[in-house]
């Protein structure tokens, strides 16, 4: 008999009939596009933020793209269960707020490397991965809420001095969340691209066409004590803490067990594979992770997997517009790029300061968590996120101690 727990099909099952196939297929082509219009633009900023050229980052894009689309669909093949793979968007807005580091773009791209090693270790090592689920979910969420802050100032700041430009956006996203809330960050790009399209018009600036072909820009990875420190570090504890971690609960959460050490080994090569490219890190996905996995994806539990391999589908090829996206971008008039980023992690700031806040005896140790990863300091070279997490834990280690 078989275990009514399992979600894998029986082995003479009949195939599927395209009734069937209709809503997971359909709810993966959703959550390819919502995921990738809605996210984006916080990549190619973290990446040109560290020192990525247009170019660069449009390859880094790209690289991003295909490896995690790639990884949802061997995940989903291989264990026949709603595995949907994505970018690191809080991994993305940490490199905004980051900054260049001592050694420009090449060190970036050693930390990438280096993050994805990290990924791969947590799957084989199991006493790696308990050592950060150890990290404080008020401590890693407060470092995420600083983290966030700063690129959700964007709208305001834009409304501020650029209002004709920025109003258009808002607007359409206030709408998208009254009406549509899953699709509000896509609504505020089309409103942004209507935007950049009336502005070139009007100015009659040209788009190079040769920009638009898809190319990858392959670069020569160098480790420096910032880049390890400041980049690859606080990438990694970002995208364990607040994409892996949660990932996995969303799943458990929805009927679904991930297997852990074959989702790590996946996601850390993919990471390693994408970096010489400029790709930052893959990961499980989280909130996202419901599209596929949900009801949305059929009545059919044990055919929701194929959301996850047309999720995959969809999203590499959006990422083979990745130069047209990038050219996009870069021609958007001051602010757009920085309000687009800042709606579509309102969201994920409002989760982050919930969790951060859920327990009143972590509320100091939190707030100074946030607080400094949002001052933006760096202190000798090394970001404020790193020391976010070192002066959150000290405060919580301090009010621990004793009676």
């Amino acid at each position: 008999m078989r275990d009514a727990t399992d979600d894998r099909p029986p082995a003479d099952s009949a195939p599927p009939q395209r009734g069937v196939l209709l809503q997971p297929v359909s709810a993966g082509i959703v959550s390819g596009l919502v995921g990738f219009t809605s996210a984006f633009v916080v990549v190619l900023a973290g990446l040109e933020a560290v020192g990525a050229t247009t170019a660069q980052a449009s390859s880094g894009l790209l690289a991003v793209s295909v490896t995690m689309g790639l990884a949802s669909i061997l995940l989903a093949l291989t264990t026949r269960l709603p595995i949907t793979s994505a970018w690191s968007t809080p991994g993305a807005a940490l490199l905004v707020t980051t900054g260049t580091v001592a050694g420009g773009w090449p060190a970036a791209v050693g930390a990438f490397l280096v993050t994805g090693l990290l990924i791969v270790l947590t799957g084989l090592l199991p006493q790696l991965g308990r050592l950060i689920a150890r990290i404080p979910t008020s401590i890693a969420q407060a470092m995420l809420a600083g983290i966030l802050f700063q690129l959700c100032l964007g709208p305001v700041v834009g409304l501020a001095d650029n209002p004709a430009a920025i109003a258009p956006i808002v607007v359409a996203w206030l709408l998208g969340v009254r009406f549509a809330p899953r699709f509000a960050a896509p609504l505020a790009f089309l409103a942004a691209t209507a935007v950049i399209t009336v502005d070139l018009a009007v100015s009659g600036r040209a788009v190079d066409t040769a920009s638009l072909v898809p190319r990858l820009e392959l670069t020569t990875p160098a480790f420096t004590v910032a880049g390890l420190i400041g980049i690859a570090l606080p990438l990694y504890l970002v995208t364990m803490a607040s994409q892996n971690v949660p990932g996995v609960a969303v799943m458990k959460g929805l009927g679904y067990a991930v297997p852990w050490r074959r989702a790590m080994l996946v996601t850390g090569v993919g990471t390693l594979a994408g970096a010489p490219a400029g790709g930052h890190a893959i990961n499980l996905a989280a909130i996202s992770a419901a599209l596929a996995a949900g009801p949305e994806a059929g009545p059919d539990r044990s055919r929701r997997w194929i959301a996850s391999v047309t999720c995959g589908v969809v999203v590499i090829g959006l990422g083979v517009a990745s130069s047209a996206f990038g050219t996009l971008v870069s021609l958007a008039p001051a602010g757009v790029l920085a309000a687009v980023a800042g709606l579509a992690l309102l969201g994920t700031l409002a989760a982050s300061l919930r969790a951060a806040l859920a327990d009143p005896s972590e509320h100091v140790p939190a707030v100074v968590t946030f607080a400094t990863a949002a001052s933006g300091i760096a202190v000798a070279g090394v970001g404020a996120a790193f020391w976010a997490l070192v002066a959150g834990l000290v405060v919580r280690l301090v009010l621990r101690l004793g009676p």
